[in-house]
């Protein structure tokens, strides 16, 4: 079918908004009718090279739509259905039988290569591949074509142009928090950078009952949202600030955990340095290939942990139903860091992205 999709034809190059061709969807796929798919800088990454993926291709890895057709050997979807298009995993490697599909030893491929496992691609134009399973889905375009295994059900008095984010840096910042941290009331909890992710993960804490939460950037603006979103106290990692003292003055004994959403090496050495013993600092954002940091070793000798965490160690359709009963219950805010763009306006929302003047853009889609 014909469908119209935001085409990256450069490194670095603005997004084009073209008529392309779509596959039909094969026995275990769906085809889903696109309402609206988050953006966010891995969609810019991969466009601009980072990750190796070919182009010409269509990027978002955010998508949710109403589910449009089915293969034959679908079971758990029928035209109508809800859903937001999670991550993928092969399902067969030793991580994906040890049910840590997030670890997947083939993500990078199925998330980067923009083609399915067997190499093909789900959209063309004249008889020429556009590469467009990025993520297995390719969500920048009115309608998708996903995996089952990828899919998850939702209901359907949630609105539909919020829930996309959920696929990736929602459950990316909440599911560290409430499925790998798994804090009791009380704990002090930090997190470094409020964009999406670590918005996702400061309104998990407040769920989950920590207390202090502190929120560290360097955008007064992203600070004063993540206050009125559940931080107790916030601080502007400015050159003339020592951030590190100035939270042992909210809690001597230090951090029980912390979250780095920069990937930047000196902000990852604050969260580190930030931890009470025995304390767990959790890196989240994606650092470039070669990105290094120094830590102390006597530090850590303290029980003190530093890990990373992918796509919030989440089971999306356990975990992400779950995120939309919190945005139900008016628990999960995630509409305050959104901002809507139709799809015509792509670079307009890449351009906010970039540089800070979006948190979360959301693109929606013309039906």
């Amino acid at each position: 079918m014909q469908i119209t999709a935001a085409v990256a034809r450069e490194r670095f190059g603005p997004f084009s908004v073209e008529k392309v061709e779509l596959t039909d969807p094969r026995p275990d796929e769906l085809l889903v009718k696109i309402i609206a798919s988050g953006m966010c800088q891995t969609d810019q990454h991969g466009r601009d090279g980072y990750y190796n993926t070919p182009l010409p291709a269509v990027f978002g890895h955010e998508g949710a739509g109403v589910v449009a057709a089915v293969g034959h050997a679908v079971t758990q979807f029928a035209p109508g259905d809800h859903v937001v298009i999670s991550f993928p995993s092969c399902g067969a490697c030793d991580n994906c039988r040890r049910k840590m599909a997030w670890h997947c030893q083939d993500n990078f491929k199925l998330k980067m290569s923009g083609k399915r496992p067997d190499g093909s691609t789900l959209m063309s134009q004249h008889g020429t591949p556009v590469y467009s399973a990025f993520f297995q889905q390719s969500s920048f375009a009115t309608h998708a074509i996903a995996n089952e295994r990828f899919a998850v059900k939702v209901r359907r008095d949630a609105p539909l142009d919020l829930l996309g984010p959920l696929a990736c840096s929602g459950q990316t910042g909440a599911g560290a928090v409430l499925n790998t941290l798994q804090p009791e009331p009380g704990d002090a909890l930090a997190v470094f950078g409020v964009g999406a992710v670590g918005l996702s993960a400061l309104m998990a804490a407040k769920i989950a009952g920590c207390d202090p939460i502190i929120a560290i950037d360097i955008h007064p603006e992203r600070l004063a949202l993540a206050r009125e979103l559940g931080a107790t106290h916030v601080l502007e990692n400015d050159a003339g600030t020592d951030v590190v003292r100035e939270m042992q003055k909210i809690t001597a004994a230090g951090m029980r955990f912390s979250l780095d959403t920069s990937a930047q090496p000196a902000v990852l050495r604050q969260a580190v340095q930030a931890l009470m013993p025995g304390g767990t600092c959790v890196l989240l954002g994606s650092a470039r290939s070669g990105t290094e940091v120094s830590l102390e070793m006597p530090f850590l000798q303290f029980g003190r942990t530093v890990r990373g965490i992918i796509q919030g160690a989440s089971q999306p359709q356990v975990f992400i139903p779950q995120l939309v009963d919190f945005i139900m219950a008016g628990r999960l805010p995630i509409e305050r860091m959104i901002s809507f763009y139709p799809l015509d306006d792509i670079n307009r929302a890449a351009q906010d992205s970039s540089s800070g003047a979006a948190i979360k853009p959301v693109l929606r889609m013309p039906h």
